[in-house]
């Protein structure tokens, strides 16, 4: 039974979002999603406590429901102050390639000296040359003399990185590999697949902040994060009405068609407040925020602006932003390009939030054939207690559940 369980875990600007996924056989299953409100970042430093306190509950909620304990997360780290150094790295192959050549050319560009603000995050081996004939394939048992991989390295804001990665060590965790948000939200999304004739623009919009990235021939080539993000739209609604943020926040989000002509004038959402009853309708939500929407449609139509010049270019929004339902319409108006809201379609985690964490599990798996490594996120005897795993007889608790609906059923036919 090819069996892994992995976590996934990445540190947003207002929650903890942690995934528990597993891989069975070819296919990829949800098994839990947990989330935890927390403010972990304060203008690009982390608040450590807050962000430890916030990692260690949702670990033990998610491990609650698994009936296992997770002791080892993949992790994201924002995309902040990026820097690619492309390399191209030449190694000697003996007959024929083998995966030690390929860690050999990834061990000698991680020896790489970058910028001292900078970590590395990720070697990415993205093309391979052999024979004179180039592959995105990893070209395991290919003959040749010399081997030739194109690898990027991802760099990223040094103390920002190291401090997470502190503070999961400090929840008693430990880290598997890190990616770049930017990166895993890619990888989900199947981008960089789609960049071999156009480039794309991904616009991460969170809580506090937009990461803009462009993915291009399939690179990640450059991020830019700047301030400025829902939080925006939220605070001048929650100013207004005092009503919760998380109310406010879900209004934003699926309540308000923002690319109506007219919007609807019938209540939404309905409260009471010292013995009088107050509505909101879509109108009332658009009015409020379509101020914070033009302003932040103004500076991407600036900053994308000379990217679509060059070339074919699609955009798409992901984050917790991309749930805002017409955000898309209103920029591919602004930009004159095609522009999509990017939803990702695994059961169990279809939010547009979640996309990071979800791309973890593909650039970690796509690793694997390379490091060899053969863990899991989870105390896996545990987790086999817990769970029935089904030898071709239907267990007790299936024979109840079976049993009831068929006297159901019985019961509605008399």
């Amino acid at each position: 039974m090819d069996k892994q369980i992995f976590a996934a875990l990445e540190v947003a600007d207002h929650e903890i979002r942690l995934i528990v996924g597993e891989f069975f056989n070819t296919r990829f299953n949800i098994i839990k999603v947990e989330r935890v409100n927390c403010n972990c970042f304060n203008n690009n430093f982390v608040d450590k406590e807050a962000t430890i306190n916030g990692i260690k509950k949702a670990v033990i909620n998610a491990s609650k429901a698994i009936g296992a304990n997770i002791n080892k997360v993949i992790l994201a780290i924002p995309s902040f102050n990026f820097k690619r150094y492309p390399l191209k790295v030449r190694v000697d192959v003996d007959g024929f390639v083998t995966i030690d050549n390929i860690k050999d050319a990834v061990k000698k560009a991680a020896s790489t000296k970058i910028d001292g603000n900078l970590a590395l995050i990720q070697a990415v081996c993205v093309k391979y040359v052999v024979n004179g004939i180039s592959s995105r394939r990893v070209p395991i048992n290919e003959r040749c003399d010399e081997l030739i991989v194109d690898i990027d390295l991802l760099c990223a804001d040094r103390k920002l990185a190291f401090d997470l990665v502190a503070c999961v060590a400090d929840a008693k965790l430990e880290v598997m590999d890190i990616f770049l948000d930017t990166y895993a939200s890619a990888k989900e999304a199947a981008l960089f697949e789609q960049t071999v004739e156009q480039s794309v623009i991904l616009l991460k919009l969170e809580y506090n902040s937009t990461t803009l990235a462009l993915i291009s021939q399939g690179k990640l080539v450059s991020c830019e994060k700047i301030k400025g993000g829902l939080s925006n739209m939220i605070s001048r609604f929650v100013d207004k009405y005092e009503i919760p943020i998380d109310a406010a926040a879900n209004l934003i989000k699926y309540n308000a068609r923002l690319d109506l002509n007219k919007y609807s004038e019938n209540p939404v959402y309905i409260w009471a407040k010292d013995g009088i009853t107050n509505t909101i309708s879509e109108k009332d939500i658009c009015d409020i925020i379509r101020p914070s929407i033009d302003k932040w449609l103004d500076e991407f139509e600036l900053m994308c602006k000379p990217i679509l010049q060059a070339g074919k270019t699609t955009v798409i929004i992901t984050g917790e932003g991309a749930e805002m339902q017409g955000l898309d319409n209103l920029l591919a108006l602004r930009l004159d390009e095609k522009v999509k809201n990017y939803s990702p379609e695994t059961l169990g985690a279809r939010r547009s939030s979640l996309a990071s964490c979800l791309g973890l599990f593909y650039a970690y798996k796509d690793q694997l054939q390379i490091t060899g490594y053969n863990v899991n996120s989870v105390d896996m005897d545990q987790f086999k207690k817990t769970v029935i795993y089904k030898d071709g007889h239907k267990s007790d608790s299936e024979e109840s559940i079976t049993s009831k609906l068929r006297g159901m059923l019985f019961e509605a036919r008399k």
